[in-house]
Formats: structure tokens, sequence, C-alpha cells
């Protein structure tokens, strides 16, 4: 069991956690800590730290994590510690570090904390959620939490264990924050201008979700180092069930706002497919900072050094009768000045719902209302501005501005909080569902269809 140097001289106040039972003093101080304790578990992913970029009044400062020794838990302590010692507004999380061999089992035996945060490595997570549940421990998990079939049966099992033992499983959906998906699902219920969802069909889906994404990026100011494994898809999952689970999800969210979903009624997959992007070594030393490929990447490995990475994807599904469409692409690197794109676009029969984030909108998601049904212009112009001005309680400042035969929606600053922000509206919702003791009755079953969707798009797709 060892903390390499390089930890200790960044993260000052990590510990290792004592094998013996707790002391009076310490079960004494439980009664002062927040109600809320973390427990991050092999924290391999970025997202585990942007979870802590900020302090919340009911997360205790003490947060626990158990991994094993290595670059993944190095790197999550040190982006922890960036956002202590930041000028603004700085946190002060007090890390303490357990690193054998054994960290998962010693996790479950020793429960310093309620809640438990997997981000990281996908070949075991699902495992890892049950184990907890069966626990007794709530569990917050970035997605995806399930990359294939056999996955999606232990999440199964595990819904029903989380039931019986009384504790919450949810998983980290941080699009449902960002205020152009927001807006667009609002105007979708608003009839007098939307109308109905189309059904579509195949070639002209209802509702079309395309995400592009990029492996060298900025997250919290510096470049992204993504661990070696990242780029396995034995370990990551394939693109149709990583950042597919979040297309998915907000069609399900958007289109059937606060209703039940039962994957074994209402969903059919149609198609699917997959290919790879391709990355060169030095494009991998960048990300990475390593300058060789792993042994278990050599079965992703053409032309002697170019490596395959089944990273992209696309699914044709219908859920309750309209027709879907998701697609996801990785691109090595964006354009200077750019970052991950999203383009949406829901169809209706009087007003079609389009978000779009290219080189017109500085890269910038946008969204685009556009006259679909046969009222006249000026009834359908009526209409718009009626229904932003219905709106304006609910998101002051929002304006609608003519760009041609479309309309943009202005949506003012204030707004537009960012991406890594809406990690901490993820985590305060999640805890007011642990204080309230329940979720919505359409989370679980939805979160079941969601999984459903991605992995048999996956079997689909091979």
């Amino acid at each position: 069991m060892k903390i390499s140097k390089s930890v200790w001289q960044l993260i000052s106040v990590s510990l290792l956690l004592s094998c013996s039972s707790p002391k009076k003093e310490a079960v004494e101080d439980q009664s002062s800590k927040a109600p809320f304790q973390l427990m991050t578990v092999d924290p391999g992913h970025f997202h585990a730290g942007l979870i802590q970029k900020s302090a919340l009044a009911d997360l205790d400062e003490t947060a626990y994590v158990y991994a094993p020794v290595g670059p993944d838990v190095e790197d999550h302590l040190k982006r922890v510690n960036s956002y202590n010692s930041r000028a603004d507004n700085p946190t002060n999380w007090k890390e303490e570090v357990y690193t054998g061999s054994d960290f998962f089992e010693k996790m479950i035996k020793d429960k310093p904390g309620n809640i438990m945060l997997v981000a990281g490595n996908n070949a075991k997570k699902t495992e890892y959620i049950k184990r907890a549940v069966e626990a007794g421990i709530n569990v917050l998990a970035d997605k995806p939490m399930v990359i294939n079939s056999q996955d999606f049966d232990m999440l199964k099992e595990t819904f029903e264990l989380a039931k019986k033992n009384k504790v919450m499983l949810y998983d980290i959906m941080t699009e449902r924050h960002e205020i152009t998906i927001m807006i667009q699902r609002e105007l979708s219920r608003m009839p007098a201008l939307f109308g109905q969802l189309e059904k579509g069909s195949v070639d002209d889906p209802a509702i079309t979700k395309e995400s592009v994404h990029h492996f060298f990026k900025y997250v919290s100011g510096s470049p992204l180092k993504r661990p070696a494994w990242f780029f396995d898809v034995t370990q990551q999952g394939e693109g149709v069930v990583d950042i597919m689970t979040h297309l998915v999800d907000m069609i399900q969210w958007e289109c059937y706002p606060d209703q039940i979903i039962d994957y074994q009624k209402d969903i059919e997959v149609i198609s699917a497919r997959r290919w790879a992007t391709e990355l060169t070594p030095s494009m991998f030393k960048v990300v990475t900072y390593l300058d060789e490929y792993p042994d278990y990447l050599d079965k992703d490995i053409i032309k002697d050094s170019i490596l395959n990475v089944y990273s992209n994807g696309e699914i044709n599904y219908t859920l309750k009768g309209t027709h879907a469409k998701t697609s996801v692409i990785w691109n090595y690197e964006a354009p200077a000045g750019t970052k991950d794109t999203h383009y949406s676009i829901m169809r209706g029969t009087k007003a079609n719902l389009i978000i779009r984030s290219g080189k017109k909108e500085d890269f910038l998601a946008t969204l685009y209302v556009a006259k679909s049904g046969d009222d006249s212009d000026a009834a359908f112009s009526e209409a718009l501005n009626q229904t932003i001005s219905n709106l304006q309680s609910k998101y002051p400042g929002l304006a609608v501005v003519e760009d041609g035969k479309e309309f943009i929606v202005q949506i003012p600053q204030a707004l537009k909080i960012g991406h890594e922000a809406h990690f901490n509206q993820v985590l305060t919702k999640y805890l007011n569902y642990i204080k309230e003791g329940k979720m919505p009755d359409w989370e679980v079953p939805n979160m079941l269809a969601k999984y459903y969707t991605t992995t048999k798009g996956y079997e689909m797709s091979r």
C-alpha cells in the first residue's frame, strides 16, 4: 500500500485511512459532519473532479478516495487541489486517500461516507455500483453505467436492490441543465407555437441529436490528460454506449417529459452502426503523455502504428412510435477557438426547434425556431413572441430576433453557466432526492430505457 511522493507533495491533507475500527472520538466527530459524505472510487475520469469544483453546504468537506496507485488517482487529486488553491472562490476539500490493492473492499468495509461517486474505467463500473447498493450505499455514477447487454441485466437487478435497500442510484445527466436544450424543451411543450411532435420516419426522424467531441480539449483552463485506457473500448465503451447515453436521455426527457417509458414496450431499435477514429502515435502522446501504446491496445493497431478507436456511432430507433436518430462523433482536436458541439432538431407540426453550433454561431450552441406548418408568417411570429413573453418570468431576459426565414432565441449570458457548472446542479438535485427519500416515478424506468437503447444499439452495430 503506497501513495506516490508526488501526491504527498501536491495534496498535503491526503491521508491513508486506518485499517482499525473508528475510535470513539471519530464517532463523536461524525455528528459535526455535514449530512452527506463523498466516497470516490477509482477516479479515472475528470468528471470525478468536476463534482467537487464547487462546495455545497450539505456535502462534507472531507472526501474519501479509494483507488489503486497510479496516475488516475494522482490526476484526480491534482484537480481537486487546483480548486482548493485557486484565487476565486477556493474550495476547502480534505482528501483522505486509500490506495491499497483491496481499495474497493476497504471502502465497503469502512463506509466512512454515505455516497459513492464512480467516474472512471467502465469495465468494472456496473459491478462496483451493484456491490455498493448491496452494502446500502447511495451511488452517483458518471455515464455510462453500462457498456454492454450483460451489464444492462446487472443494472436491472441493481435498481431492484436499490429499492429494497432504500438507497438512491442516479447517473450524472449534465445536459438536462444546458440552457439551449432547456429552452428547446420548453418551446416543444407549447402547442400554440410548436403544435405536436411529428412521428417522422427512418429517413426523416422527428428528433435528431448529434454530438461532436474531441480527444484533445481543455478542462478547468488546463489541457486535459486522458488515461490510456480511455482509448480501449473494452474499458471505456464504444461511442454508441458512452456519449450516446446523453443523447438518448435528452430525447426521452424532451419528447416525453415526466412520462414513464417502458423499454420492453415503447422502444424499437431499428438500426445502428459504428466507425473508428484513427490516432497517430504523436496524437496519442499529446493526450496521454505516453510514448508508447500499452499492450492492451495492440488489438486496435492498424497500418503498423495507427490506433483505431471505435468512438463513433449512430442509432436509429422509435420511442413511443416517434422516430429518433442519435449520432456521436469523436475527432482528435477541435478547430482553434471552438469546443465540443451539439446539433439537435425537434420537428413539430407548426414549428421546428433547431440547435446549431457551427461557424455562423461562433461554435456556440444557438437555438433557432422555424415555421413548419400552414400558419401565416404573421400568425407564427405572433405565437412565437407571445410564447417567449410567457417564459420571461422563468427565464429573465429571454428574447427572439428574426434571422431570414428563421428566428433566433436570444438567451442572456447570465443563464449560460457552462458545462462544468452543470455537475454541481446535478449533485444538488441528487442530494435533494436523497433528502426527500424518492425520485420522480419516471426516473428509474427511464434510466433503464436509456441503457436498453444504447446497449441494444451496441449489439446491432456489431
